[in-house]
């Protein structure tokens, strides 16, 4: 019996051979870095659940936003943790809170790069929930007058998209309606549409120091098992104006970014959340595998499943492995 014609190892052969016929290309143009910022002055300090992560000043997330759009990058998304909390989540929407602070700042000094909000209420009330609470539940209505307010402030302050990730019903058409009636109508929204109540975000409350003090999110996040729900989420917001929607965690969630992609022609985000980054991490550290190829490998496998653009603790140092 004669040889098969086909031999598939003949395009594999060499790099140069391997790059000519690549079918998912990833580069730093795809990737957004979450940057954290705090009150206070000084030095950027380390954040002990994310290794290479910081707590940044002012000053110190200025730098860090010159250094990102020197690597590639096209754009940061800001989480703020604020000096005071309380029950009405004010610092959020404070025209001189943290994060409206720090939009003004890398504004003047970056105006190249992309400026990105995280609209949430979680690290600004006292009691670590997304919204306003009613006899011990977020109330989904109120809620969204305050995540409009903020919104608003945000791109007051600079911001070019607006991310609300609260998972209230009906926060896009609100947030969209309060920007357009303060004529802020050329902010676009990225919405956490597909935000499923995740083990994987630890890290992160740790990090912007934001977890509930009792209770927990699985009343307003998504529950793991469904992705019929996640299509529906997406729909819902674009028919309600935003501009993108993004699925969160990513790694865990490949198959509903490629139901997603399948569902509509909307650009798609992805975060790779913190837990999954401290798991690339810590296993580097441990000498399990490589942290730059498993790195690179997970994020071209997010933008294989169909991400235009993904969240990631690694976009700038990826950007390098990349260039």
């Amino acid at each position: 019996m004669s040889f098969p014609a086909t031999r598939l190892r003949r395009l594999r052969r060499t790099d140069a051979l391997r790059g000519m016929v690549r079918e998912t290309r990833l580069s730093a143009a795809d990737l957004i870095q979450p940057l954290f910022v705090r009150a206070g002055s000084g030095p950027a300090t380390p954040i002990p659940s994310l290794s290479e992560q910081y707590h940044h000043s002012i000053e110190t997330l200025v730098e860090e936003a010159r250094a990102v759009h020197a690597a590639g990058v096209p754009a940061v998304i800001l989480f703020g943790i604020p000096d005071h909390k309380d029950e009405a989540a004010s610092s959020a929407y404070d025209e001189e809170g943290i994060v409206q602070l720090g939009l003004r700042a890398i504004r003047l000094a970056v105006p190249e790069l992309v400026l990105i909000t995280d609209v949430c209420l979680c690290q600004y009330t006292s009691h670590g929930h997304c919204g306003v609470l009613r006899d011990g539940d977020v109330d989904n209505d109120l809620t969204l007058e305050l995540l409009a307010q903020t919104a608003v402030s945000h791109a007051a302050a600079g911001a070019d998209i607006v991310a609300p990730s609260d998972m209230m019903d009906g926060r896009v058409a609100a947030i969209r309606a309060a920007l357009d009636a303060d004529g802020l109508a050329s902010t676009a929204i990225l919405a956490y549409s597909a935000k499923f109540a995740s083990s994987f975000y630890g890290p992160f409350r740790e990090a912007a120091h934001s977890t509930p003090s009792e209770g927990d999110r699985r009343g307003y996040q998504m529950d793991p098992a469904n992705a019929n729900e996640a299509l529906r989420e997406v729909l819902l917001d674009i028919g309600e104006g935003a501009d993108m929607v993004m699925v969160k965690p990513a790694m865990p969630y490949l198959d509903v970014i490629r139901r997603v992609r399948e569902a509509t022609l909307a650009p798609i985000a992805a975060y790779q959340v913190s837990g999954e980054y401290a798991m690339l991490t810590a296993a580097a550290r441990d000498g399990l595998l490589d942290e730059r190829a498993a790195a690179l490998e997970a994020l071209t496998a997010i933008k294989r499943a169909g991400a235009d653009m993904i969240i990631t603790y690694h976009a700038s140092r990826a950007a390098g492995w990349l260039s």
